[in-house]
């Protein structure tokens, strides 16, 4: 079963009471009232309740009682049905999103949250709060509540972009581990997860502000705008935050081939240095029996002298072109 988290109805902006699942119609039929229910993990019982006050399309209840993959906004009649996800960080750092029903019609509107997430008691409070706007009713609440979950995205995102600022120093400094390769596919395929979200309320928005419901007041769709700009934002920020992640593994590949080929050069110079050596000596162990020097009493102080000269002159020229 599910809970009733809080059941409310209000007239002219103002709670006048706290109400009973089975008497939302009672109050949404009075003039100017309307009722505000917020279920938690509702089922097939309190969802039948509801229909048998507000007439809620058998369509619609089908699709609550279904699972979700993306927000979505459906039209039944003089009635709307909509599906929203809130971002969830867990403590094992797994992203999850929590998804939200609402059911806007005239004189009611109807969340239902499925999981552990920010509650809307928050929303609640604030709209009492302010009853020059809850005035307006149901497309404020509506308004309110959408714009309650935009916020959920915006501290998510700025904590995505520090822990990138983070790796991004971090690369240069030295280079990618296996952990911080994973770290940035993690947050890469995050932020895949919050753009499919994200996206489609950019639209939902829109049809919020064409539709021509009796409980939407013209006057509100400037607001249902303000969430539409503050959506595009969310994508433009996850756009360059996908940059961020690309350009991290960028620069660790370029420093790693530039470290790489710093390596090589070093191990070819010394290579160089030590090949010198080695000549002159396998010239000398050819045992040619015509080898003036090695009949001469000084050679062998004479051959390790050009030697170290060589390798001397190797090494310094190889500093100077900085191999070394």
């Amino acid at each position: 079963m599910g809970q009733v988290v809080a059941a409310a109805a209000y007239h002219k902006g103002r709670k006048v009471a706290d109400i009973a699942l089975n008497q939302g119609h009672e109050w949404a039929s009075q003039p100017e009232h309307f009722v505000w229910i917020g279920l938690r993990d509702p089922a097939a019982p309190e969802f039948s309740i509801l229909q048998q006050q507000f007439g809620l399309h058998e369509l619609a209840l089908e699709d609550a009682l279904a699972q979700h993959t993306r927000p979505k906004l459906e039209t039944f009649g003089d009635a709307l049905f909509m599906v929203v996800y809130s971002p969830v960080r867990r403590a094992d750092d797994r992203l999850e999103f929590v998804e939200t029903q609402l059911f806007a019609g005239k004189g009611y509107v109807i969340s239902a949250r499925y999981g552990d997430s920010a509650p809307y008691s928050a929303v609640r409070q604030r709209c009492e709060a302010r009853p020059l706007l809850l005035e307006h009713g149901e497309d404020f609440v509506l308004y309110a509540l959408l714009a309650f979950v935009i916020e959920n995205y915006r501290p998510l995102l700025d904590s995505v972009h520090t822990e990138l600022e983070d790796i991004e120093q971090t690369v240069l400094d030295r280079p990618l581990t296996q952990a911080d390769v994973e770290r940035i596919h993690s947050l890469r395929r995050d932020l895949l997860r919050l753009r499919r979200q994200v996206a489609p309320l950019s639209e939902i928005c829109q049809e919020l502000q064409q539709l021509e419901f009796p409980f939407i007041d013209k006057h509100m769709r400037p607001y249902f705008r303000d969430i539409a700009i503050h959506v595009n934002r969310l994508m433009e920020d996850l756009t360059g935050l996908r940059e961020m992640a690309d350009h991290a593994i960028e620069i660790g590949l370029l420093l790693e081939s530039s470290r790489q080929s710093l390596t090589q050069r070093k191990f070819a110079a010394w290579a160089a240095i030590l090949a010198f050596p080695t000549a002159v000596a396998g010239i000398y162990g050819m045992n040619f029996q015509n080898m003036p020097e090695l009949t001469w009493h000084y050679g062998y102080f004479g051959v390790l002298g050009v030697i170290g000269l060589g390798c001397a002159g190797l090494f310094a020229n190889f500093k100077r072109m900085g191999w070394l």
